[in-house]
């Protein structure tokens, strides 16, 4: 395991700040290179009512992306689209580790739960 000191907590919010954060679990069916990016990959997200596609950026973090198939994971759902290298993501991956320096792992459930279960 990489060692690290954990960061300083972060200032107080307020809850609403918190409740405004749309996190749900879903399923990763598919994970597509970027060919325009040397880290972007596309996933394609079943959220049980509908599918997504969400730009990560898992090239450098792992040896083969596609390992993440068939996986539920956390995902931010109510940010504005953006285009990324020419594909548009419709989300965020909430993975674990990136803002410590430490290689990404995915934010998973315990258990299975219905696909777009919500977080929090």
């Amino acid at each position: 395991m990489h060692p690290m000191s954990p960061a300083a907590v972060k200032p107080v919010i307020d809850m609403a700040v918190l409740d405004s954060i749309d996190l749900r679990v879903g399923r990763v069916e598919s994970v597509s290179p970027i060919e325009a990016s040397h880290k972007l990959v596309a996933l394609r997200v079943n959220f049980g009512d509908h599918t997504r596609t969400i730009v990560a950026g898992l090239k450098l973090e792992r040896e083969n992306p596609r390992e993440i198939e068939g996986k539920q994971a956390l995902f931010v759902v109510n940010l504005a689209p953006r285009k990324m290298r020419g594909v548009v993501s419709e989300g965020m991956l909430f993975d674990i580790g990136y803002a410590d320096g430490v290689t990404p792992v995915l934010a998973v459930p315990e258990s299975p739960v219905p696909e777009g279960t919500r977080a929090g």
